[in-house]
């Protein structure tokens, strides 16, 4: 070795883990205090405006200035509270993913109950998770609250994130399609329609899903729809990857026995091995559009794939592309033009055959291109009153005992992902730290969140 030339060590998961703590930690403080900053003088804009509607006296307004000038002082410290684990006691949990878990808590102070995402550092950033993680807080902070779960606080410690958000009683969607052997057509049109409006939602903040499936269709006390898990857990799971499949394609199709199920049996099948799909880091390429496999680009239009898939599932018991195999249903998703059939022995009306077709087709010729209008004006949604749906009762009510009522989500192992982390961090130099900036900029830079 030459003298002056830098040594190159290999970067320890540590030292990963210490450059995301800092980097997030840095990029979450400068980011609100603009954001605060900007809202202080919104609301300080609001308050003019309505004193001079109301033409009140110089005296009434400098009254009126000082209380609002005390409030802002009060939310300032509320805000300045720093919450951790200590604030929350641990109930249940409801959800386990590759990244992390889903835990029912509650506020110690206030008895509120939430759900807690608790999101392992070191293997998001293994991962390619660290600008997901931003894509789904600015979703939460932005979107229509009545389609999005939402976030009420986040904070950190050494070894995870965590997010606590609004604690959704009715579980999910695959949940309750397991339940059911097939929705009926006005059971569907009612969470079809739902949906579409929760993807719109986001669309118009300029967010794409690509993610939608069962497992990210919760359901409120009501029995309504929100959306969550955007890319967060899932974003970036090897099913978004075509190389992850393409090595194994060229295999001949592996589940000659599963085709010659009929209908029933393939429901079976694919409901006794859908929860192994939703926990694992593979996940299932079932609901994902072709062109997010390809390498030629994709916008907003493949969340209204996704949709069709859901709808074929929820009439049929079963996607249209399952297989015994993720490698096999990716080859039958990227050649739907014949893969994508329904089996006679289960009727469905044509009207919903159509809408189906018209969701999974080619990008350029999917519904909802012209936009949402399109979706909507189909006759599949014949008699949808589109404005006051989430004031309806929903198609199958939700039974809620108690505010910590979990008998809607699957029971779940304890782990000891909240056990403490140990006092004792070795020593890394500035030396060690930087390769490990560097290759964190060019993995914001490369997988930063996708605007249509």
């Amino acid at each position: 070795m030459t003298a002056g030339t830098p040594t190159s060590f290999p970067m320890s998961n540590h030292t990963r883990e210490r450059v995301t703590v800092a980097k997030l930690t840095l990029e979450n403080f400068y980011s609100n205090l603009i954001l605060q900053h900007e809202e202080r003088e919104t609301r300080q804009k609001k308050l003019e405006v309505a004193m001079e509607e109301e033409g009140l006296a110089d005296e009434e307004k400098k009254l009126r200035r000082s209380q609002h000038a005390r409030k802002e002082t009060e939310f300032l410290r509320l805000k300045r509270t720093r919450l951790g684990l200590d604030d929350f006691e641990s109930l249940k949990v409801i959800g386990r993913g590759a990244f992390g878990e889903v835990r029912l808590v509650q506020k110690k102070d206030t008895g509120h109950i939430y759900a807690m995402k608790i999101l392992r550092k070191a293997d998001m950033l293994e991962k390619e998770q660290v600008a997901h993680i931003r894509a789904e807080r600015d979703i939460l902070v932005e979107a229509d609250g009545a389609w999005v779960v939402k976030m009420f606080y986040s904070f950190q410690d050494k070894r995870n994130l965590y997010l606590i958000m609004d604690f959704l009683p009715g579980g999910d969607m695959m949940t309750l399609l397991m339940k059911k052997d097939t929705l009926t057509e006005e059971e569907t049109q009612f969470y079809i329609s739902e949906t579409v409006l929760a993807i719109d939602a986001i669309h118009q903040l300029g967010f794409i899903h690509r993610d939608i499936k069962p497992d990210n269709l919760l359901l409120d006390e009501k029995g309504h729809v929100k959306l969550s898990d955007f890319g967060l857990c899932t974003g970036l799971k090897k099913a978004h990857r075509t190389e992850f499949y393409r090595n194994l394609t060229h295999n001949p199709p592996s589940d000659f026995s599963f085709q010659n199920m009929n209908s029933k049996r393939k429901a079976e099948t694919w409901k006794k091995n859908r929860r192994q799909l939703a926990y694992s880091t593979v996940g299932t390429p079932d609901y994902i559009a072709p062109e997010v496999f390809m390498q030629t680009g994709y916008n907003k239009l493949c969340d209204w794939w996704s949709l069709g898939v859901i709808m074929y599932e929820m009439l049929i018991g079963y996607p249209p592309f399952c297989s015994e195999t993720p490698q096999e249903t990716y080859r039958k998703v990227m050649n739907w033009k014949e893969t994508l059939v329904f089996p006679p022995e289960v009727p469905i009306s044509e009207k919903a055959k159509d809408l189906i077709l018209k969701f999974c087709t080619d990008a350029e010729n999917r519904v909802g291109s012209n936009g949402v209008e399109e979706i909507k004006g189909h006759p599949f949604f014949e008699g949808v009153d589109w404005g006051h749906i989430r004031e309806r009762p929903a198609a199958i009510p939700i039974e809620i005992k108690s505010i910590d009522d979990t008998s809607n989500f699957d029971e779940f192992p304890e782990s000891d992902i909240l056990q403490p982390v140990p006092l004792y961090v070795p020593h890394h130099s500035l030396s060690d730290l930087l390769p490990a900036l560097t290759h964190f900029e060019t993995s914001l830079q490369s997988h930063s969140l996708e605007y249509q």
